[in-house]
């Protein structure tokens, strides 16, 4: 299937490593927010909300990355979730505090 939003939240958990991982900070719960989230607006758009492995940024914190756009958010926390559907995923207008700046 082809989706218009497609969402990948890392969930990789390093063990063994003094690096941090997105796994031990939450990501399979910002999964499953997201998940929830969306399935609760029964929205037209047909989006997809997934756990990734290692998206490369680990030392960001929770790592979200959103397709077509190519957009990476980092140190996201539950409670972003709902802005980041609100404004990105409703209305293409990027969440610009939570931006991985290049």
């Amino acid at each position: 299937m082809v989706y218009d939003i497609h969402i990948f939240v890392c969930t990789n958990q390093r063990t063994g490593s003094e690096r941090l991982s997105c796994g031990e900070t939450h990501g399979l719960e910002l999964v499953a927010e997201f998940k929830k989230q969306l399935n609760d607006l029964n929205i037209t758009l047909k989006t997809r909300a997934n756990k990734s492995g290692c998206l490369g940024i680990c030392d960001f914190g929770p790592t979200v990355a959103i397709y077509p756009e190519g957009i990476f958010y980092v140190g996201v926390k539950k409670e972003d979730v709902t802005e980041i559907i609100q404004s990105h995923v409703l209305n293409k207008k990027p969440v610009e505090r939570l931006l991985l700046k290049k």
